[in-house]
């Protein structure tokens, strides 16, 4: 799988998912058909208690990719990433995230899918994307879920990075460790390992059924309305493409 790999733990009961695409860990189209493979695979480990995703490198992810959200390429990434998250949660299966460095964008969406996220100190995490004239459908969905509505506008509307104070004390982050990885190993072995995975499975299942539902019919809503009505907008080609030539953007306000 191009930019990542999946290991099998603890005679397959643990499995861990590492982000391995080279500087930034960044999303593209091809670590996205990468991520909806390995979910396949998951789906068919039916003595796993837990996943982890975990990643190679300073930094859990930069995001997505930049050039995939361009007219002509948005319309085949976004449905692909929106793909990929309705098949991770719909696995009903344990998530744990470690998170090292920064964790942005496209990135901070997979950490979201995480039951549970250790980071490292010093972490950072952001969804920047209204400083490129757009919007994070997954994040502006599971952030007001996770933080509540004020704490999750402060993060998407700003676009500013917070440090693991702040994601700790905001519930975003469960636990600091200096190696998030094998912390979230840790309590996956001491807290998940022991069970019956079909028990687990049944009450992962059972803790999203209040919302999961209505987030996947509401993803849905935001894809249409991101690429049907933002992509229409000249400020959101001119962020897109400020950023891809590494200038500062022109708003027009239209």
């Amino acid at each position: 799988m191009h930019g990542l790999r999946l290991e099998q733990l603890d005679d397959g009961k643990l499995l861990r998912l590492v982000l391995d695409a080279g500087k930034g860990n960044v999303i593209g189209a091809e670590v996205i058909a990468s991520l909806r493979a390995a979910a396949a695979q998951v789906a068919g480990m039916p003595s796993a208690r837990a996943l982890v995703i975990d990643h190679e490198g300073k930094h859990f992810s930069f995001g997505a990719s930049v050039a995939d959200h361009m007219p002509g390429d948005v319309d085949g990434m976004l449905p692909a990433l929106h793909a990929m998250v309705r098949e991770f949660l719909s696995l009903d299966l344990p998530i744990l995230v470690a998170v090292r460095g920064l964790c942005l964008g496209g990135g901070l969406e997979l950490a979201l899918l995480g039951d549970r996220i250790t980071a490292a100190p010093g972490a950072g995490f952001a969804q920047p994307e209204v400083n490129l004239g757009v919007f994070a459908p997954i994040g502006s969905l599971l952030l007001t879920r996770a933080l509540g509505d004020r704490r999750a506008a402060d993060i998407l509307l700003s676009g500013r990075t917070i440090k693991t104070d702040d994601a700790l004390a905001w519930g975003l982050v469960a636990e600091l460790a200096e190696d998030p990885g094998e912390a979230s190993l840790a309590w996956a072995r001491e807290h998940l390992l022991p069970k019956s995975a079909m028990a687990l499975r049944h009450a992962t299942r059972a803790a999203r059924s209040s919302w999961r539902t209505i987030f996947f019919a509401q993803l849905d809503e935001l894809e249409r309305a991101y690429l049907g009505d933002l992509m229409q907008t000249e400020d959101a080609v001119e962020g897109l493409t400020a950023f891809m030539e590494k200038r500062s953007p022109v708003w027009g306000d239209r």
